[in-house]
């Protein structure tokens, strides 16, 4: 599907009437292409005093071939007052243990507010308000997520701001988490992902041997894999390394076959709301490959209609697909321990089951369900060794939104702080970076795709 107003935007003739009239402006967003820097340019780092994270976050950026800025070389120029521009701004916020040392983020992020370059990076590093030692800590380390979540809207230009806090109680895979995070973050693969929180904590986590193919040995099962974001989230993860199993229902199956033929995968036409799909899919596994690595639950299906008009079939269809089945899968495959240690799974939720959406109930409660599908997973599961985490994407550019009205088709594009709507390959780069061998700390997070979308914020 085609932006035409973007489109428009990027020519001579829309790039003056937008900076006349004052109308959203998309920017052209930084995507990963194999063989890209992790970062096209300079990164300026910073401290706040006593932060803890200062010193490993400055090897991790080392050994990622990460260019830093001298912070003597990132100060106004005083014949032009300029600020020499950077590619990213890290900066590590732990060592703020009241509101009056929040005053540290002004002196840092101020003289850089305009010398970020476009599609540019922040990432600030905090301490997760629950792990703090005093009240006063807990409220400061807090108050860094508005400061985040408004740099993201106020820095434009492709600009991304993020929040990731580390836990204090951490282990050498805290550290590697923390590392997959940042190289997901600061890269292309994070385009279309602004204004969140992010928690890295204790994990089974290992740092891949190629960082360009951080999914080499695994077996990802990625269901509704036929078209749209399961069929762009099977072929990023098999550009990244993973022998994919890509599933959908039989009436997808010459589409599904295309996918799994094109990236060297392997097809499963199953559907999921078959009383014996879980044993059969457990079955299949077990036999093809002897475990499933990671698995994404990606199938999910709309059926809208407003609450007082909607018919039982339209909520019983849409909750037994997009949350029940997930449910039942999962316990089987982990009833049989086919999910081995070190193992991940990656659910797709949606703005609308943080936000709601009218006409669209089901669907909401579906994708809310997720949500708490993580967030209660994730204790039980770390027992074994195993991460859950969630995306919820926001307006991505699919078939399904090409059917909207345009009037509300124009809004869900320009209702972010990066004017215009993501791309399937941009919930597909989240998901994997989730399910990456060394993102094993990251777990019980539901990480938007949405451009930092104002519904929900």
């Amino acid at each position: 599907m085609t932006d035409r107003y973007a489109s428009f935007v990027q020519s001579g003739a829309g790039r003056a009437l937008v900076k006349r009239l004052g109308l959203p402006d998309p920017p052209r967003l930084r995507r990963h292409t194999p063989g890209d820097p992790l970062v096209p340019g300079l990164v300026l780092t910073g401290a706040a005093d006593g932060g803890r994270l200062a010193e490993p976050v400055g090897r991790i950026l080392a050994a990622a071939g990460v260019a830093l800025r001298d912070p003597a070389t990132a100060v106004a120029d005083p014949a032009t007052g300029r600020t020499p521009a950077s590619a990213a701004l890290v900066y590590d916020a732990t060592g703020i243990t009241d509101s009056a040392g929040l005053r540290q983020l002004y002196d840092f992020f101020h003289p850089q507010a305009r010398a970020v370059q476009p599609s540019g990076r922040v990432v600030v590093l905090g301490t997760p308000p629950a792990e703090c030692a005093t009240p006063r800590e807990a409220t400061a380390q807090r108050a860094l997520e508005g400061f985040v979540r408004s740099v993201g809207k106020e820095f434009g230009r492709g600009i991304t701001a993020q929040l990731v806090y580390v836990t204090k109680t951490g282990d050498a895979g805290t550290l590697t988490g923390l590392e997959a995070t940042l190289r997901f973050l600061l890269s292309g693969r994070s385009a279309y992902v602004s204004g969140q929180v992010i928690r890295v904590g204790a994990g089974q986590a290992t740092a891949p041997a190629d960082w360009d193919r951080p999914l080499d040995g695994q077996v990802v099962l990625v269901t509704g894999a036929a078209r749209g974001i399961g069929a762009a989230l099977a072929r990023v993860l098999a550009r990244d390394g993973a022998q994919v199993v890509a599933l959908d229902i039989p009436s997808a199956g010459d589409e599904l076959a295309a996918v799994a033929n094109e990236i060297g995968g392997t097809a499963v036409q199953l559907d999921l709301t078959a009383p014996d799909a879980p044993t059969r899919l457990a079955e299949h596994l077990a036999a093809r490959h002897g475990r499933v690595d990671v698995v994404v639950h990606n199938a999910g299906i709309t059926r809208d209609k407003t609450l007082g008009r909607m018919d039982a079939d339209r909520w019983d269809s849409v909750l037994d697909i997009n949350l029940s089945s997930q449910e039942r899968i999962t316990d089987v495959l982990l009833e049989r321990e086919l999910i081995p240690a070190g193992g991940r799974i990656v659910t797709v939720s949606s703005i609308a089951g943080i936000a709601g959406n009218r006409g669209q109930t089901n669907y909401a409660t579906s994708k809310a369900g997720v949500v708490g599908l993580v967030e209660s997973l994730a204790p039980v599961l770390a027992e074994r060794g195993i991460s859950v985490n969630g995306v919820a994407p926001g307006f991505i550019e699919t078939r399904l939104t090409a059917r909207v009205p345009l009037v509300l088709r124009e809004a869900g594009r320009r209702m972010n702080s990066l004017s215009q709507g993501g791309l399937p390959v941009d919930v597909a780069e989240t998901i994997g970076w989730l399910a990456w061998p060394a993102s094993g700390a990251v777990s019980g997070n539901v990480v938007r795709v949405c451009g930092q979308s104002l519904l929900g914020a």
